[in-house]
């Protein structure tokens, strides 16, 4: 028994008795050492007498939230399977299947996956696995590919014409600086210095939290000025707010820039819409036309410098061969 409660009225659950009913469960599935399930417990704990694994722990808060969403999925489907059905080969088939199953939402099947091979990289590290059945099993959410997608001046002008100040001002600083919209909801006016600005990236690039660094343009040092001016509430330090002067939140701030940019009907040559994250790639043609090297750009973005390379190769390198091959052709043309 957890709480015993004797009343005509109907009993509150308190904080106490939350932990008990947490402790308990985790309790009744202690028999259950060897299913995944346990693996799910020992990767993420619910009970708060045991705090949850460090690679857990170091998650970023709206990582946990999507990722937590597909582990409890995935323990529904797999929870009471032992671990060692996870060492049969024959289980990779499975997980495709379960992948493709769900090919109608194809974002949130990778996401799926994605968090599988997470779990089960935890069960072979902690010596409970002997392979990762969820390894190389690729995506198929076709918009995840989005290294071709950039914000044009044409997108920025319409973008303008239908979204409100605050709206506006969040794309043109994310052009600016290419900041993702969790660091851009949450920038601070003391991360923003004379000569860059300096922030811990709030998302891992190949499992490191990068620091990025924004070196200060005179547009950048200017947008800066204007937003020092916009209406905020006492005791509200982000650098962009909302019309009523509150400070973001990823989510709003990321369906917001979503919505003008479908209301001005902005989208990439192929019919895939452009979100506030391919503004990233308008800030990286632009640190690269002006000569930056990879190095330097992983640096200010918190990329990967490897990321770096690829992106280069579509956004710049490729559009400057072709337009060399053209000036060559007309040179020859003329001659």
């Amino acid at each position: 028994m957890v709480h015993r409660f004797i009343s005509a009225r109907r009993p509150k659950l308190t904080p106490e008795v939350m932990g008990k009913i947490a402790a308990a469960w985790e309790a009744r599935n202690e028999n259950h050492d060897q299913t995944l399930q346990s693996l799910i417990r020992q990767w993420r704990s619910r009970n708060p007498s045991r705090p949850s694994s460090p690679e857990w722990t170091a998650l970023a808060i709206s990582t946990k939230r999507t990722w937590g969403s597909a582990l409890d999925m995935i323990e529904t489907k797999w929870g009471e399977v032992p671990l060692a059905v996870f060492n049969d080969p024959r289980m990779k088939a499975k997980v495709f299947a379960w992948r493709d199953s769900r090919r109608n939402t194809p974002r949130a099947a990778d996401i799926g996956v994605t968090v599988l091979r997470a779990l089960l990289k935890f069960g072979v590290q902690r010596g409970r696995l002997t392979i990762n059945m969820a390894a190389d099993i690729p995506a198929i959410y076709r918009n995840g590919q989005r290294a071709d997608i950039v914000w044009l001046s044409d997108d920025l002008e319409r973008f303008a014409s239908v979204a409100n100040a605050a709206v506006i001002d969040a794309v043109r600083l994310a052009c600016l600086t290419g900041l993702r919209c969790a660091d851009l909801a949450d920038l601070r006016w003391n991360e923003v210095g004379d000569k860059a600005i300096i922030r811990m990236a709030q998302k891992a690039s190949k499992g490191k939290r990068r620091r990025a660094m924004v070196s200060m343009t005179a547009g950048l040092q200017s947008l800066l000025q204007e937003l020092r001016a916009r209406r905020r509430k006492v005791d509200v330090d982000t650098v962009l707010v909302t019309s009523e002067g509150n400070s973001w939140s990823p989510g709003g701030l990321g369906k917001r820039v979503g919505e003008a940019s479908k209301k001005a009907g902005i989208i990439h040559s192929d019919g895939r819409k452009k979100h506030l994250h391919d503004c990233r790639g308008t800030y990286a043609t632009h640190l690269m036309i002006a000569g930056a090297t990879d190095q330097e750009i992983a640096r200010a973005m918190a990329w990967s410098p490897e990321k770096v390379a690829d992106i280069r190769l579509v956004y710049v390198d490729q559009a400057r061969t072709v337009v060399a091959l053209g000036e060559r052709l007309a040179a020859k043309a003329v001659n």
